[in-house]
């Protein structure tokens, strides 16, 4: 099974929770890895991929090493199309589906973790929504309780309903909890606006975590084994 997993925003907290549903699939027992399409502000090997092995507690694989885990890493933190631009590279989308195409050979799940939110740029004609709603692959949402991520959440649902994809879930990450009334406040909003656009969809509320020592969170709210 091929999920995607997004965020409202950059640093909402996609990477942890990648890495977390990762992890609680292989308590299951089912074969997983994690995939990042574009890695920005990083050499060798993608930042996040090391984070979702972290929490998983594997080391790097070889197809971390081979780089088919991430199609595309560039030096520059900002924007993927920009990144590729200061590098003389025009980002293709086909990159990704053929590294899945390898992943799926050898795992049950495939995670495929985004960069930033939906309407991030991969290229000047290319969004990253457009991809992922080509390809029909069901989302997993990750918000947070950063102020101004009830906005952005219900903007991410809106555009997801328009177009008609298929949403299955979204993950409440509470870090950075800097005001436990927002916290409290923003998961209250962000499930009813969830229920009236995905009726169907599950939520998951994480706390802050230790990536070190990371718990295993139950997302069968979500992933149905």
């Amino acid at each position: 099974m091929k999920i995607f997993i997004t965020g409202i925003d950059t640093d909402s907290g996609k990477s942890m929770v990648t890495g977390l549903i990762a992890k609680y699939l292989m308590h299951n027992k089912q074969s997983t890895i994690t995939q990042k399409y574009v890695q920005t502000g990083c050499v060798n090997i993608a930042d996040d991929i090391i984070t979702h092995r972290q929490i998983m507690n594997t080391e790097l694989l070889q197809e971390d090493l081979q780089q088919i885990t991430c199609s595309y890493l560039f030096k520059h933190p900002a924007s993927p199309h920009l990144s590729a631009q200061m590098e003389d590279v025009r980002i293709d989308s086909q990159l990704f589906t053929n590294a899945t195409r390898i992943l799926e050979q050898n795992y049950k799940y495939i995670l495929m973790e985004g960069a930033g939110g939906l309407m991030v740029p991969l290229n000047f004609n290319t969004l990253l929504i457009d991809y992922i709603e080509n390809k029909n692959y069901p989302i997993i949402l990750v918000s947070s309780s950063k102020l101004g991520s009830i906005n952005h959440t219900i903007l991410s649902l809106e555009v997801l309903k328009k177009r008609n994809m298929n949403l299955i879930g979204i993950v409440y990450n509470q870090y950075p909890n800097l005001d436990n009334t927002i916290t409290l406040d923003s998961e209250k909003m962000i499930k009813k606006y969830m229920k009236q656009y995905f009726p169907n969809a599950g939520f998951v509320n994480i706390p802050k975590i230790n990536i070190e020592k990371a718990p295993i969170i139950d997302f069968s709210d979500i992933i149905e084994i």
